[in-house]
């Protein structure tokens, strides 16, 4: 297995999810995490997964009917996830930010958008939750959502989230960059 920020991030989630758990999957994409998230969370756990883009949600749905799991797919913006769960109830949040890998180059989050559902995320957050954020940049979308996200992180207050950004040093272009986040109270 290749060491790479989806692998780290798998590698998180496995460690961090339990069976019962309450799981957004916040851009489902192709549905991949979202399948993911339902077999760790089992059938006692619920995920909800949300995506803008109708493709995106039809993909998932059959994703999810193939391998006989149950989720929540929602039409719907992940800036808008607190409509769809209680504060303090979540006990994972997944963001793949950026484009989609093979998708439409034109189609990509924006920083306001996900700034504001990262903040979302976090209140959904239960003490003890975590937060896993695969932040894809450069090309058609540029750097402008990178930037903001990690600039909006840096202002956590620190004796309520652990954040650790991992940069590749030695990777060229512009490799994805994982982020993980633990809400400790």
């Amino acid at each position: 297995m290749q060491l790479n920020t989806l692998s780290m991030v798998h590698d998180f989630l496995n460690q961090n999810i339990r069976p019962g758990a309450l799981c957004i999957d916040a851009t489902a994409g192709k549905g991949r995490d979202t399948a993911l998230l339902c077999r760790l969370a089992g059938r006692s756990g619920r995920v909800l997964a949300f995506d803008i883009q109708e493709k995106a949600v039809s993909r998932t749905r059959a994703l999810l009917a193939a391998e006989g799991l149950c989720a929540d797919v929602i039409l719907d913006s992940h800036a808008n996830m607190e409509r769809y769960a209680e504060a303090g109830s979540v006990d994972c949040v997944v963001f793949n930010l950026g484009r989609l890998p093979g998708g439409d180059p034109h189609i990509f989050t924006r920083a306001d958008s996900s700034v504001a559902a990262i903040g979302a995320g976090l209140r959904l957050l239960r003490p003890g939750g975590v937060m896993a954020i695969a932040l894809y940049y450069g090309k058609e979308n540029g750097y402008e959502e990178k930037a903001a996200v990690l600039k909006y992180l840096k202002t956590l207050d620190d004796r309520v989230f652990s954040v650790l950004c991992c940069d590749w040093a030695n990777r060229r272009g512009d490799p994805p960059m994982p982020v993980f986040i633990w809400k400790e109270r």
